[in-house]
């Protein structure tokens, strides 16, 4: 069954299917994940999206401190490029 999708921005389980892999997992011994990682890109996408500020981030997504904390690092670590020109590859092949 696919996963509901709340927002426009939130990824497809076609689009999830192919990044999964490219989103670093949970560190060994670390904290319990509360949100998943497919949780947090859809987060960030939103926020991507619609420009909003980081404290106004929908309260059904997860905490603004955590997306934003993902996507430092995210970006930080060179992990966000990759997912962006995946997701843009698959566009441009459905053209």
């Amino acid at each position: 069954m696919p996963a509901p999708r709340r927002y426009p921005t939130d990824l497809t389980d076609e689009q999830w299917d192919l990044i999964k892999d490219l989103v670093p997992s949970p560190k060994p011994g670390g904290r319990h994940e509360m949100h998943s990682r497919r949780e947090i890109v859809n987060a960030i996408l939103y926020h991507s999206r619609t420009g909003c500020s980081w404290r106004m981030l929908p309260k059904d997504l997860p905490p603004w401190e955590t997306v934003y904390w993902y996507f430092a690092a995210w970006r930080d670590d060179g992990t966000l490029e990759p997912l962006h020109e995946a997701l843009r590859e698959r566009v441009r092949r459905a053209r």
